[in-house]
């Protein structure tokens, strides 16, 4: 399947973001493509969700427990290596096809939050293509993949097992 042209030679309104309004004229990252506050977490959380290719992404039941059992620390660590190895080089290879659609909550959080490609990255967090990532724009991205996991595990609360109730 060809998404056509992605980042800005595609121009406006094409692909599957179309008619939404997305990247630094749209006020991505509320003070920059660096800032972490959660603020500006949330307000780029609330941008995506606007979008209805993004918003159609949730993460199964498997992966839900897959990322409860693993813990933050592990799915953080997870985030960080896929999201550089995936995206933070300059030109990365088969950019706009590298993340798979399952497989890990990762990688479902990378389609939700428009990090699975640097042309996304450019158009919805401002951080233009052909130059690795740094550690800043590295981190602030792996914070908006972590926050929406985190949204997507709040939303759907783990059930309680015979081994683990959750009251007495």
């Amino acid at each position: 399947m060809s998404r056509g042209p992605v980042g800005p030679e595609a121009g406006v309104g094409a692909g599957p973001d179309a008619g939404v309004e997305a990247g630094p004229e749209a006020g991505v990252g509320a003070g920059g493509p660096a800032d972490r506050r959660p603020e500006a977490v949330a307000a780029t959380l609330a941008r995506l969700r606007r979008s209805p290719f993004r918003s159609r992404f949730h993460l199964s039941a498997s992966d839900r427990d897959y990322a409860r059992a693993k813990g933050r620390q592990t799915i953080v660590d997870h985030a960080r290596d896929l999201l550089r190895g995936r995206i933070g080089a300059a030109a990365p290879h088969n950019d706009g096809r590298q993340t798979p659609m399952r497989g890990h909550p990762v990688f479902i959080a990378q389609h939700a939050t428009a990090t699975c490609c640097r042309g996304c990255v450019a158009k919805w967090h401002g951080i233009a293509a052909g130059h690795q990532l740094t550690d800043v724009e590295l981190d602030r991205l792996v914070e908006i993949v972590m926050a929406w996991i985190e949204t997507e595990l709040t939303a759907h609360p783990a059930s309680p097992t015979p081994d683990h109730p959750t009251s007495d």
